[in-house]
């Protein structure tokens, strides 16, 4: 069950209406969970690399990413700018490891230094915009404007250095592309590659969370600022928010040891009524900063009544919808996980090719040991103990009986629960449960209506039919030129027949199961 749920969250988004679906259940690991209260051992674990056959564990990855952010600088650009004059004055102040360019309300270049020295000189060269007819408010920021003072910029633009991608290409040329495929594998792996966060992309998201963690660490100079979920977890596309969370568990004095005896001295504070509190202090104060002083922040909306307090602004030189917490340590747990899942195997399935919460649990060593607010977040982070399983259905094999297993599952007494690796009895009269595996008294899916889950079954009814005809699976590329016919998962892109398929004309079908044809009938009966 575990390994279906998985399934989910990495195909789901091959349907325009899976994916809205989608949204609403992916929160589970993301924004619907706790807050507060680090395990220690996470602190100590930031730096190690915990590899197997190359896998990096998630704090691994953090850390390089991180690191790689605060050597970093955004800059806007003249859409004319030429890339080899630009990189030369750049130069000036050290080398550069990396750089790119990239459209969002214009075009912006990420410059990455290999030293932040080198951020520390450009920084001193840079200058605050004279302007006469209207105040500015002078807060330095590593996101900074190219201006070319005395000369025309010279025509070619950015030298044929083209910009990356930041968003998903539209459907009509991903249905072209899957369509040239010559298997449901092959179509697959070319749809994750199409919807995956790149590179560039990644690098973008820890940099905005680090021109962020500039502007707090005003109050909290000890602070640090890192994205979670989609952003990170390995099952994010190109467009996807970027949830944030202000992680205050690095402030040195928390775990200060007080002598028994004689002197000593601690920080004056205030105090408030609950932790809750605290949080939404935070928050506002922050929030506040980010509105008045955040350099491309735009739209900041202060949700501080919501069950996880939070910060909503649009960062238009990214051109992300962000949300930020604060110290909102179950969801990196959960985010933490997802990743495991995704690198231990890039399939999903029963015989599992992915263990049970519960099994990586069993297998965690002393450092692993979490505890969040009463709640056990505790979970192997070696990939060396965890034997991986020998599964070697196709991902095809692993599509199609997604589809079939939720076409026909029992939602309206059955719960998915992923720390038992199956379903259980439905604990409460909501559509759809899906136990949360760290919080398990709560739903993580509690905001799927009815009318919600209907269409999602519906789709994976439709998809199920679909993938079984004859006509429909199997590869009928054009003979020369661009022609191509629609086959395989690229008929699941098209505009859904859910409406309509009861009464339309069926070719001849492959033979189907017995759940196929009670389901096909079922679809006839609605009718």
């Amino acid at each position: 069950m575990a390994s279906s749920l998985a399934v989910c969250m990495l195909h789901m988004r091959v349907r325009g209406g899976l994916v809205k679906w989608l949204q609403n259940a992916d929160t589970f690991l993301q924004r619907s969970i706790g807050t507060n209260v680090a395990a220690q051992a996470e602190a100590t674990r930031t730096d190690e690399t915990d590899e197997k056959d190359g896998c990096k564990s998630l704090y691994a990855v953090q850390a390089e990413r991180q690191e790689q952010a605060e050597r970093s600088v955004l800059i806007s650009c003249h859409s004319r700018t030429n890339d080899k004059k630009f990189l030369k004055y750049m130069s000036r102040h050290g080398n550069i490891n990396k750089y790119f360019f990239y459209e969002s309300y214009g075009v912006y270049a990420v410059v990455e230094f290999t030293n932040r020295e080198s951020v520390a000189s450009l920084l001193e060269a840079v200058a605050i915009p004279s302007i006469s007819h209207e105040s500015v408010v002078p807060f330095k920021s590593r996101l900074l404007s190219l201006r070319n003072l005395g000369s025309a910029e010279t025509p070619n633009q950015l030298s044929g250095k083209l910009c990356q991608p930041q968003t998903t290409i539209p459907i009509s040329e991903l249905i072209q592309r899957l369509s040239r495929e010559e298997t449901i594998d092959q179509q697959i792996t070319s749809l994750t590659e199409s919807y995956q966060l790149t590179e560039e992309n990644s690098r973008l998201r820890f940099l905005v969370c680090s021109l962020l963690k500039d502007i707090a660490a005003a109050y909290f100079p000890e602070c640090t600022i890192k994205p979670f979920g989609s952003s990170v977890n390995g099952f994010g596309k190109l467009g996807c928010d970027l949830d944030m969370f202000l992680d205050l568990d690095g402030i040195r004095g928390w775990n200060v040891k007080m002598p028994k005896s004689g002197l000593s001295l601690e920080y004056q504070m205030k105090r408030a009524n609950s932790e809750r509190a605290v949080t939404q202090s935070i928050l506002s104060v922050v929030g506040e900063c980010v509105d008045q002083f955040g350099p491309g922040c735009v739209g900041v909306q202060k949700i501080l009544n919501a069950r996880c307090p939070l910060v909503r602004f649009a960062h238009q030189p990214s051109g992300f919808q962000c949300d930020l917490t604060a110290n909102n340590r179950v969801a990196m747990k959960s985010t933490e996980l997802l990743y495991l899942y995704g690198e231990l195997d890039p399939r999903r399935r029963s015989s599992p090719v992915i263990p049970t919460l519960d099994h990586l649990r069993d297998l965690a060593g002393p450092t692993d040991k979490s505890v969040i607010e009463g709640n056990d977040c505790t979970f192997v982070s070696d990939f060396s103990k965890i034997q991986v399983q020998s599964n070697k259905e196709t991902l095809e094999q692993l599509l199609c009986e997604f589809f079939e297993f939720y076409a026909t599952f029992p939602f309206s007494r059955m719960s998915i629960n992923i720390r038992k690796g199956k379903e259980q009895n439905k604990p409460e009269m909501a559509p759809l449960h899906i136990q949360n595996p760290f919080e398990t008294s709560l739903n993580v899916s509690k905001n799927v209506n009815v009318t919600q889950l209907e269409r999602f079954v519906a789709l994976c009814q439709e998809s199920s039919w679909l993938l079984q005809q004859s006509d429909t699976n199997t590869p009928r590329g054009g003979s020369g030129g661009d022609t191509v016919t629609t086959w395989g998962l690229a008929t699941l892109l098209l505009p859904s027949q859910v409406a309509g398929i009861k009464g339309r004309k069926r070719k001849r079908r492959e033979p189907a199961s017995e759940r196929i044809k009670s389901l096909l009938e079922s679809l006839k009966n609605k009718s």
